[in-house]
C-alpha cells in the first residue's frame, strides 16, 4: 500500500510538471498565432489587448482538455493496470 501511495505521489509530481510545461508551450504558440493574425487583419484593438483577450479565451478550453489528457487518462491507465495485474 505504501508503494502505491509513493507511486501516485511521484506520478502526480511528474504530471504537474508536464501540465505546466504544456500550458507554457501551447500558450506561446497561441500568442504567436494571435500576433500574426493581428498583423494580418489589423483590428481596431491595440496588439497587446487583442493578444491578451485571445489568450484568456484560449486558456479556458486548453486547461480543461489538458486536465483530462495529462492527469485523468494516465492515472486511470495506471489504476486499470494495477487492477488487471493484481485481480484479473
Amino acid at each position: 500500500m505504501l508503494g502505491l501511495l509513493r507511486l501516485m505521489a511521484m506520478l502526480l509530481v511528474a504530471l504537474t510538471i508536464v501540465y505546466w510545461a504544456l500550458i507554457l508551450f501551447f500558450g506561446a504558440g497561441e500568442r504567436a498565432r494571435l500576433a500574426a493574425e493581428w498583423e494580418r487583419d489589423r483590428p481596431p484593438l491595440p496588439r497587446h489587448t487583442y493578444v491578451r483577450n485571445g489568450i484568456r479565451e484560449y486558456r479556458r478550453g486548453l486547461r480543461r482538455r489538458l486536465l483530462w489528457w495529462v492527469y485523468l487518462v494516465p492515472i486511470a491507465a495506471v489504476c486499470l493496470l494495477i487492477y488487471l495485474l493484481n485481480f484479473a
